[in-house]
């Protein structure tokens, strides 16, 4: 199918020429791009549009399977064979996918357009078995909320089971042994140096291509429309949808205050719960609003600040590839990492208690990294939630202790489709440890080492139960979980639409719908009982009074609020309108940081690039081009803040012929040089020079091309 489409024509035609053609799960906003720059533009050579090679080897796999073409159709048995095309209308995604059906058309299959809003076309692809036939191929949309300084992780998520847990879609992908195993190591950084996590990207890549459960075709660059009197964060992959920092970044530029109306193409798409509700980048942008977290990326390096988090100390084992650029997090290389004895390494579901390190191991247990994280002295004093309940390390301790039972054969809850991505995070976990309640001192221990340190002290590491941290979707509280926890146990609500659909009933949702009345249920249920949820291990983090101070705040909450939606953001909650899909966010007056915390997010730095050089070069010859990049005009960018000035030399028949990295000469100018050697293996004709800079204050790459002739 990659043969199959011609990207430039739908970036050109279709959208405008607001993209840019994408063949591989590493997006433009990458560290990846620049760093396996080759590597991507071979598979483009590779895959290439090519409509006779891609109808060659249809025929040739429908014949294999039995079918016959017959006057310009496959048939099967004597029927046509019909793909079913589910094409989004919201968008250009319409004409894409009506494109895409023209071209399985023109190849000999029939094919019927399906077409839905995202909210029709949600229950057939998420929801649905694939065995079940509803759709053959969509047209589907993935955005990068943040700058992906590691790409490795990608593999994982879009082609094995790992990835989006609890979907019947996912649990049914069959990547090859070796592209899974390969996919995972990736995913946990699983490599002894940076070449050698190369080679494996390069590999993971050419499998990518060969199993393309998903046929990528162009990464969007377009624009956010904004009201000029207004100004938000961007980030410079996830534009305004996608930025963390959105709700506290957006304001009125000569007023305090006001209200802003946020338009989206779908909202409440899928039911919301923090585990595994909706995934939808729509509804995630609210979500982010009201959230918090131990830290946040920043949307132009997708380096992680600290938000909740005061600081941290990352120690490595000696040989690791990581590096450092912030002041924050404090890297230092060890010789070992010894895993402490009273560490948690595991669960038991049936008493419903952490196992340590002491009890389950015999011999002592290393780790590659330890990473230690310090909340500030006054966190558990500031940091509230919706409702009015202060924050405490329960809810941390409930959001780790429910990671594992939830994947556990043993438990209540025990959700089949959590364990590939359980069983994944097991490969390199292990332990966490509470090295100090107050102020809060977390400890974890693992064989996943991040290429940057900053990225390595992570919400989940954390123990923060935040949206991308210790959950998926959402923030959650210790006692507004519990109430669907009850739920899931009596088989009344599931958590994951997988488990709703095998066992029948509703998909959890904390804003509306039917899981309401039987939240609320469950809400008196927990209020009448004093009810601890994993009682042996969270009763020595849980007072009485704090048990029935949160279930009181609870229901004054729903009362007043008709939804179970709580988190620690800068906006709350205040109304759901599921029928009109509206929502209403109001500021949270207990939100305790300042209100330009993160003012500085106003303009991202991207170089101004610009190439000159000659346009035709003697073959045998040296060719010096020159390559100025500023701030903005006039401004040179400093030579310390450019993290690579990269140069690929296409022939005359675009072949890869080499790739160099240019000479900083001073700020604000650097030099590509094509030297005798290089240019004496250049035939005469037309070839093309590219030149990629990255700064290191805005990790988006930027490409400069220039055709120069030899002769």
């Amino acid at each position: 199918m990659n043969w199959l489409v011609d990207r430039t024509y739908i970036v050109g035609e279709i959208q405008g020429g607001m993209a840019v053609p994408r063949y591989t799960p590493i997006g433009f906003a990458s560290n990846d791009t620049g760093l396996l720059a080759d590597v991507i533009s071979a598979i483009e050579l590779t895959y290439a549009y090519d409509m006779a090679r891609a109808e060659e080897i249809v025929t040739e796999e429908m014949e294999a399977l039995g079918a016959e073409m017959v006057d310009g159709l496959w048939l099967y048995n004597g029927e046509p064979v019909e793909v079913i095309g589910l094409i989004r209308i919201e968008d250009e995604r319409l004409e894409i996918g009506d494109y895409f059906g023209n071209q399985l058309e023109d190849i000999g299959f029939t094919v019927r357009r399906d077409y839905k809003t995202s909210g029709e076309a949600s229950p057939c692809w998420i929801s649905t078995h694939p065995d079940e036939g509803c759709f053959s191929y969509y047209t589907g949309g993935w955005v990068s909320t943040a700058i992906n300084r590691d790409a490795g992780g990608n593999f994982s998520f879009f082609y094995t089971p790992d990835g989006y847990v609890g979907v019947p879609l996912w649990d049914n992908y069959t990547p090859t042994e070796e592209f899974y195993q390969l996919a995972r190591d990736l995913d946990n950084n699983n490599f002894e140096s940076m070449e050698e996590r190369r080679e494996m990207m390069a590999q993971a890549l050419d499998w990518a291509m060969e199993d393309s459960a998903r046929v990528w075709l162009t990464d969007r660059t377009g624009v956010s429309p904004i009201r000029s009197e207004l100004s938000v964060a961007s980030d410079l992959s996830g534009s305004v949808y996608g930025v963390h920092l959105w709700a506290q970044t957006l304001r009125y530029k000569d007023q305090v205050g006001g209200s802003v109306n946020i338009a989206m193409p779908s909202m409440m798409t899928q039911p919301w719960n923090p585990v595994a509700g909706s995934n939808w980048v729509y509804d995630m942008m609210p979500m982010r609003g009201m959230g918090s977290s131990a830290v946040v990326p920043d949307p132009y390096t997708g380096l992680l600040l600290p938000m909740r988090l005061e600081r941290a100390d990352v120690y490595v084992k000696e040989g690791q590839p990581v590096g450092q650029t912030l002041d924050w997090a404090n890297l230092e290389f060890v010789s070992e990492n010894v895993v402490p004895d009273d560490a948690w390494v595991d669960w038991d579901a049936e008493n419903q208690v952490f196992i340590t390190a002491g009890e389950k191991y015999t011999e002592t247990e290393t780790a590659r990294a330890k990473i230690v994280m310090y909340f500030p002295d006054d966190f558990l004093d500031v940091v509230k939630w919706h409702d009015g309940s202060p924050f405490s390390l329960a809810d941390m301790v409930f959001s780790a202790a429910f990671y594992f039972d939830r994947a556990n054969e043993a438990s209540p809850i025990f959700d089949q489709g959590a364990v590939g991505s359980f069983q994944s995070f097991m490969q390199a976990f292990k332990g966490w440890r509470i090295a100090s309640e107050d102020p809060v001192v977390i400890e974890y221990y693992t064989d996943a080492v991040g290429l940057d340190v900053e990225n390595n002290v992570t919400n989940f590491r954390a123990m923060y139960p935040c949206l991308g941290g210790m959950y998926n979707q959402g923030e959650g509280a210790w006692h507004n979980m519990a109430l669907a926890w009850l739920a899931e146990e009596n088989d009344e609500l599931a958590f994951s639409d997988s488990k709703s659909a095998d066992l029948e009933v509703e998909h959890t949702s904390f804003i509306g719908g039917p899981s309401l009345t039987i939240l609320k249920s469950k809400l008196d249920q927990a209020q009448e009982e004093g009810f601890i949820p994993y009682a042996p291990t969270m009763s020595q983090y849980i007072s009485a009074d704090e048990v029935e101070a949160r279930y009181a705040n609870l229901q004054e909450w729903y009362r007043r609020r008709n939804h179970f939606y709580i988190a620690t953001g800068p906006f709350f909650l205040q109304q759901v309108f599921p029928v009109e899909g509206t929502l209403i966010l109001q500021r949270n007056p207990d939100y305790p940081d300042r209100a330009d915390r993160w003012a500085r997010f106003v303009e991202a730095p991207i170089p101004e690039v610009v190439v000159d050089g000659p346009g035709q070069v003697g073959i045998g010859d040296e060719a010096v081009y020159d390559v100025f990049v500023d701030l903005e005009e006039g401004v040179p960018y400093p030579v310390e803040d450019i993290s690579m000035v990269k140069f690929l030399v296409f022939d005359a028949v675009g072949e890869l012929v080499y790739t160099g990295d240019g000479e900083a000469v001073e700020d604000g100018y650097w030099q590509a040089v094509l030297d005798a050697d290089l240019t004496g293996e250049l035939e005469a004709g037309s070839n093309r020079l590219v030149v990629i800079a990255v700064s290191k204050n805005a990790l988006i790459p930027v490409r400069r091309t220039v055709d120069f002739i030899t002769q």
